[in-house]
């Protein structure tokens, strides 16, 4: 999980230029049903308009998983035992592409 954390920590605080952390951000919470949401605000990203394939897996009532972006956010939902899935989903998405778009590498 460390390498988990250590990359959003990352991606994150990549995206903080003094003004970008102060209307957007990342958003981690729980759900009702039960399970986790997370929310990333692409504006002002070089994930900004970048296209992402929807992501779902619906076969478990604990083990469902749904990304997808809308509304210039990455959007990711699961079960309860998925946060470290959904962060991957994100992470993997995101991993080619630095602060300001340009390709990494």
């Amino acid at each position: 999980m460390n390498d988990l954390l250590e990359r959003i920590e990352e991606w994150y605080s990549s995206q903080c230029d003094g003004e970008w952390e102060h209307r957007w951000g990342v958003q981690i919470e729980t759900l009702d049903n039960p399970g986790w949401i997370v929310r990333i605000d692409l504006v002002g990203t070089g994930l900004e308009g970048a296209s992402f394939e929807r992501s779902e897996n619906m076969d478990s009532a604990t083990a469902w998983l749904d990304c997808r972006t809308r509304d210039a956010q990455w959007v990711g939902a699961g079960g309860p035992r998925m946060l470290r899935r959904i962060l991957g989903e994100f992470l993997d998405w995101a991993g080619p592409v630095d602060a300001r778009g340009s390709s990494a590498g």
